[in-house]
């Protein structure tokens, strides 16, 4: 199912559940019961209520938004790595540079075409990738410099294989959920202890009431949903992209 449709459904959920309720309570209320006052402690406790989950929900956004960040720049920093080392292999001899060159294509070849996608269905890096990763590794600390020209280079280079291999370890442990489950719990429990204060102020005295009540909860089902998108950083629909390997290494989709 779509990610948009079941946002949509969420958030069409959330209000219908407001307007159900409100009908029920509507019709169930006795004649004599008085709904044009609230008691003052109500509202006030209603506000604060608001205003502590409002809090938890933006500290919980910006940490799902701050993890999928990091997801990227990890993506970007291992592309970057394995360009320089593809770029830098240009004072070897031509068979060295070669090999270099085409094991680079091949390790990111795979991680654009079969690893990206193992990371979606299953939050796991492949065995292959690393056995491709680590045939670079082999490729560029085996070779004997010839000139002193060639053991400059040779030390950068290492350095940048150290670098795609952090990077990839770093993106391997950013693939699952960044959420805990006693957050989510948190989050749900709040936004049903929100949403329910909402009738302790008895709302259903004017459609505009019900309306805004019915926003306010579609609202809350939409910063949800926000969370839970951004929560899986490689798998849903903000996910970090493939873009830095494809812009340094054009063929590697094909």
């Amino acid at each position: 199912m779509p990610e948009w449709l079941v946002l949509t459904l969420a958030m069409l959920a959330a209000c219908a559940v407001v307007v159900l309720i409100t009908f029920v309570r509507h019709r169930r209320a006795s004649d004599d019961e008085d709904i044009t006052e609230t008691p003052d402690v109500i509202e006030y406790m209603t506000m604060w209520i608001g205003v502590v989950y409002a809090i938890v929900l933006g500290l919980a956004i910006a940490g799902v938004w701050e993890a999928r960040s990091a997801a990227q720049d990890y993506v970007q920093a291992e592309a970057v790595a394995l360009h320089e080392i593809s770029e830098r292999v240009r004072v070897y001899p031509p068979d060295v540079r070669d090999r270099i060159r085409e094991d680079v294509n091949a390790y990111v070849g795979h991680v654009v075409t079969t690893e990206w996608k193992a990371m979606a269905d299953r939050g796991e890096v492949t065995e292959r990738g690393t056995e491709l990763l680590d045939r670079v590794r082999a490729d560029v600390t085996d070779y004997e410099p010839a000139s002193d020209f060639e053991a400059q280079a040779y030390q950068p280079l290492v350095d940048q294989v150290t670098a795609a291999d952090q990077a990839r370890i770093a993106r391997a442990e950013s693939t699952g959920a960044t959420m805990p489950g006693v957050v989510w719990f948190g989050l749900i429990t709040g936004g049903v202890v929100t949403v329910g204060m909402v009738f302790a102020l008895q709302i259903r005295r004017t459609a505009r009431e019900l309306v805004l009540a019915g926003l306010f909860s579609a609202l809350i089902a939409f910063l949800l949903f926000l969370i839970w998108d951004f929560d899986a950083p490689f798998s849903r629909g903000v996910a970090a992209s493939t873009e830095p390997f494809l812009n340094l290494f054009p063929g590697a989709g094909d």
